[in-house]
């Protein structure tokens, strides 16, 4: 898998707090969630840590596979990271979640949203 570019990584160091999680149910109903504990994961992939899910975990355990991450920059740019979810109760990614989620966080278990396309606006970017 190619790392995405420099240009990337520093729009999502430069974000505005929340991203926007956006998974869909069996009968294609959207379901978003703002996330604030996030981070990315070897230029790959983002982690958001399960700390309060419920659709949204709903969701994943009903084998739905892919997912949406929005986030702002401070100059107002939008991103768009779509790609297909792992959900890890145990392991590195797991063990990566917890080493960043804050303690007064239940951090049940760690989405990562493995990247395939990333837009910025409408331009596709990746």
């Amino acid at each position: 898998m190619k790392k995405i570019s420099q240009d990337v990584i520093n729009a999502w160091d430069n974000r505005v707090s929340a991203v926007v999680l956006t998974t869909v149910d069996r009968e294609g109903v959207c379901n978003s969630v703002y996330a604030t504990c996030v981070s990315m994961y070897k230029e790959e992939g983002i982690i958001i840590a399960d700390n309060y899910f419920s659709k949204t975990r709903e969701n994943i355990k009903n084998g739905q596979k892919i997912a949406s991450v929005l986030f702002i920059t401070e100059e107002n740019k939008a991103y768009q990271i779509k790609g297909e979810m792992e959900y890890h109760t145990e392991g590195e990614i797991f063990d990566n979640m917890k080493s960043w989620n804050p303690e007064k966080h239940p951090g049940h278990a760690a989405l990562l949203v493995k990247i395939s396309e990333i837009y910025s606006g409408s331009e596709k970017i990746y």
